[in-house]
């Protein structure tokens, strides 16, 4: 409706009632300015119908909403269902050309827009969580994994001869992997153990850079958000390091949007020393589906470079679930659920601590870990080592996710690379240990109902790890002494020892 449409409906409905609905929609126009005019985030989250409006008013600018458009192109937005057309708001031609993700498309002036608007939002935020002088971003339709990869293919046309990436260790598929899709080879630095932490080993760091000679290093590849015990890298001092040696610096911040000292850490490393660029998932720090990343970065060139490294055109999905998000939530909905974790975090902290020292287990000793809590299973692994992998078991088919039992000595071997202890960020960390970590919209409830099961877990699985113990030495003893046809007699006076009943010993549970 505008303003010709409104007066001539002042012929059919009394004037009076149209003018308040005309000012009602001027209303929505006037935040739709806004956000185009400034291209920031509001402070106040956007109502349902306002975003609806809004993205109706950009769909309507692609050719393949005009009305009496006629396509003859191999791609022309043509969907065969009508709910898939709705699922995408009609946004059908995607974002930027086959040369540039970045590019304006002119047959999708909206989805162009679109795409350009949700950057400039998304850099705003990225500003208001910490890292005040990021300068450029793009999200770009792939997960954190595969946008690192974008990121070292970047770099390698600015030090074609480099073949090395200095990679302090995380054991972490998806980071480790993006090295070697891009073609490169790893060096993995190990964690250094300070008390239950695992901190970055600057001056190994150092001495492989200079084994290696700085021209030959592609990057340092270094890590925020991470699981407890592992720390995040201490950033500041890597920057420095690679500022040092001219040596450009990726930084996989996954979840670390979300987290104040992760941020802080970014900051303090771009103003002291160098980083290039800094990733992070769209998912876990802005709670939209997966498959979307950030790339960020302080130098608007190398970031621009970055997003024409990705060939042809992309998914509008990610950019339009994040603008979608981030309109709802406003820049106060966003530091409201920032606030929340950290409250939750706190929270579970306590609460895992008390249950630890209720099982004779201590919560680890991580405190420049933001995010992920470790607690020991040692009693577990002392009677049996199958027993914490147990524990995992059952914490998932209770439904309860995201929380990862780690045993000791585990190995994995990613393409051609042996990880002795995976899952712990060491060849062998002093135990085994379970983790779990208060991210963007956990909820108290989430809290405590995951600690009524893993508290009812750890009982029953003490109580079999009782009963097993029990009818091992019952064999043993069977075995070493007696025949077969003694069995019985044995059983009953082994039951009488341990007091134990006939249908617990016929009946294990």
């Amino acid at each position: 409706m505008n303003p010709e449409n409104f007066s001539l409906s002042e012929q059919i409905v009394s004037p009076s009632y149209i003018r308040q609905g005309s000012q009602a929609r001027r209303t929505h126009e006037h935040l739709i300015r806004l956000l185009i005019e400034k291209g920031k985030c509001p402070e106040d989250g956007w109502d349902d119908s306002t975003i609806e409006l809004f993205l109706h008013e950009l769909a309507i600018m692609d050719s393949n909403n005009f009305l009496g458009n006629c396509g003859v192109g191999e791609r022309e937005g043509r969907v065969a269902s009508d709910l898939v057309a709705r699922r995408h708001y009609r946004f059908m031609h995607g974002i930027g050309r086959s040369g540039d993700i970045a590019a304006i498309q002119p047959k999708a002036a909206g989805s162009s827009l679109l795409n350009k608007i949700t950057n400039s939002v998304v850099l705003d935020i990225l500003r208001a969580a910490g890292v005040r002088t990021v300068s450029s971003c793009f999200v770009v339709p792939m997960a954190t994994g595969m946008s690192l990869t974008l990121c070292f293919l970047a770099l390698r046309h600015r030090r074609p001869k480099a073949k090395f990436i200095i990679w302090p260790r995380i054991d972490q598929k998806s980071c480790f992997k993006s090295m070697i899709t891009a073609g490169f080879e790893p060096v993995v630095i190990e964690n250094l153990l300070e008390g239950d932490e695992l901190r970055t080993d600057l001056r190994t760091v150092e001495s492989k850079i200079q084994q290696l000679g700085a021209k030959n290093i592609l990057c340092v590849h270094s890590t925020t958000s991470c699981f407890a015990p592992r720390a995040p890298d201490r950033l500041e001092e890597l920057a420095q390091i690679c500022a040092k040696y001219d040596i450009p610096h990726i930084v996989n911040n996954a979840y670390g949007v979300q987290l104040s000292k992760c941020m802080h850490l970014i900051q303090q490393g771009a103003r002291i020393g160098r980083i290039d660029a800094f990733v992070q998932s769209s998912d876990k720090n802005f709670l939209v589906p997966v498959g979307g990343a950030i790339v960020a970065g302080f130098d608007d060139v190398f970031i621009n470079e970055i997003s024409k490294m990705y060939p042809g055109r992309a998914s509008a999905s990610p950019s339009t679930d994040v603008l979608i998000t981030l309109l709802s939530l406003g820049v106060n909905g966003y530091k409201r659920l920032l606030k929340e974790r950290k409250e939750m975090f706190t929270y579970l902290s306590t609460e895992l601590k008390k249950l630890a020292e209720a099982h004779g287990e201590r919560l680890l000793e991580t405190s420049h870990n933001p995010i992920s809590l470790a607690m020991s299973l040692k009693r577990f692994h002392e009677h049996k080592d199958k027993a914490v992998t147990q524990l995992g078991s059952m914490l998932f088919t209770r439904l309860v996710s995201g929380a990862r039992v780690v045993p000791v000595g585990s190995e994995q071997i990613i393409n051609g690379y042996t990880f002795q202890g995976f899952m712990s960020h060491t060849n062998r960390y002093p135990c085994p240990y379970l983790n779990a970590a208060s991210a963007i919209g956990m909820k108290r409830q989430d809290v405590d109902l995951f600690i009524k099961k893993l508290d009812k877990c750890l009982k029953t699985l003490l109580k079999e790890i009782g009963i097993s113990g029990a009818e091992e030495d019952i064999e043993k003893e069977m075995s070493a002494n007696i025949e077969d046809d003694d069995t019985a007699e044995l059983i009953e006076n082994v039951q009488i020892g341990l007091k134990i009943s006939t249908d617990v010993v016929n009946h294990p549970v």
